[in-house]
């Protein structure tokens, strides 16, 4: 059988007289006005939008995840940075000044002048450079320079920037011999200007010359303010000097500001110095730094 339909009773009409009187109950009408609002839902207590409301205790957590997880990528990021930024920046100053044409010993036993022994050194040091650029499990930033003396001026024979051992090359090859003062001290200040503007961490000037300064600032009073502007920029400039077919006392003032300072009176002791501040110096980084 189907199920009984219940009726629903008008609230209006559930007297038991109103079946005596023929209402069956059921409301045809308009339905009063508190039945429709007795449908409707409580009222929502008022809220002052102004004050802040206290965050959900879910939406707290997420946001400390996500201050966690910017946190690790912001040190994430500046570890990346700080291995990005280790490398060697070296300029090379060598001496093209006249006297560079007088006759030294060679590893022969022969005489030969002193910028042609000069430039097979530089050769040997370019080798080398080019060994540890290239010869590593890891790979190695280096961006290198070479310095001349030009006249009264120092001048970039080779610009600052990534290593390349055939642009140095080609300018000793092309190179026609010496002719010049000796501005040193304007030539140190010239070299450390791209390595104060370089991000790499391992700066060193090597310097080669066979005289004293003749033009132009001292040495003596260029490498304290270099040393200075290094310190601000917090990573030092290691200077280092071979003296070549002169007394290396000329040097000592230099080497109390904790430059390196080495003498070379022929082409065997000027290999066996350069070789001494490559691998102890420059390349393997012993050396700490040194305050005046």
């Amino acid at each position: 059988m189907p199920a009984r339909q219940e009726r629903r009773m008008c609230p209006r009409h559930q007297n038991p007289r109103d079946a005596r009187s023929g209402h069956d109950g059921r409301c045809h009408g308009r339905p009063e006005p508190r039945q429709l609002l007795g449908a409707l839902p409580a009222p929502t207590p008022s809220r002052n939008v102004n004050l802040p409301q206290p965050r959900p205790r879910s939406t707290r957590l997420a946001l400390g995840w996500s201050a966690a997880l910017l946190a690790g990528v912001i040190q994430l990021g500046a570890s990346w940075n700080a291995r990005a930024a280790e490398g060697l920046a070296l300029v090379i100053v060598y001496d093209t000044s006249g006297s560079m044409r007088e006759m030294v010993t060679t590893a022969t036993g022969k005489k030969s002048p002193k910028y042609i022994i000069g430039n097979r050194a530089l050769e040997q040091i370019i080798a080398r450079i080019d060994h540890y650029a290239t010869n590593s499990p890891v790979v190695r930033t280096v961006h290198a320079g070479l310095c001349i003396f030009d006249g009264r001026e120092p001048r970039a024979a080779v610009p600052f920037g990534p290593f390349q051992s055939a642009r140095m090359l080609d300018w000793i090859k092309n190179y026609p011999g010496p002719n010049s003062g000796t501005p040193l001290g304007s030539a140190i200040q010239a070299a450390s200007r791209p390595l104060l503007a370089s991000k790499l961490s391992q700066k060193h000037i090597l310097v080669i010359t066979d005289g004293q300064n003749t033009i132009g600032p001292d040495p003596i009073a260029i490498v304290p303010n270099v040393q200075k502007s290094a310190e601000k920029g917090g990573t030092p400039i290691y200077v280092h000097f071979v003296a070549f077919d002169i007394d290396a006392k000329v040097f000592s003032p230099l080497k109390k500001l904790g430059v390196t300072v080495v003498g070379a009176a022929d082409e065997t002791q000027l290999n066996q110095q350069l070789e001494f501040i490559l691998e102890e110096k420059i390349l393997l980084e012993k050396e700490t730094p040194n305050k005046p």
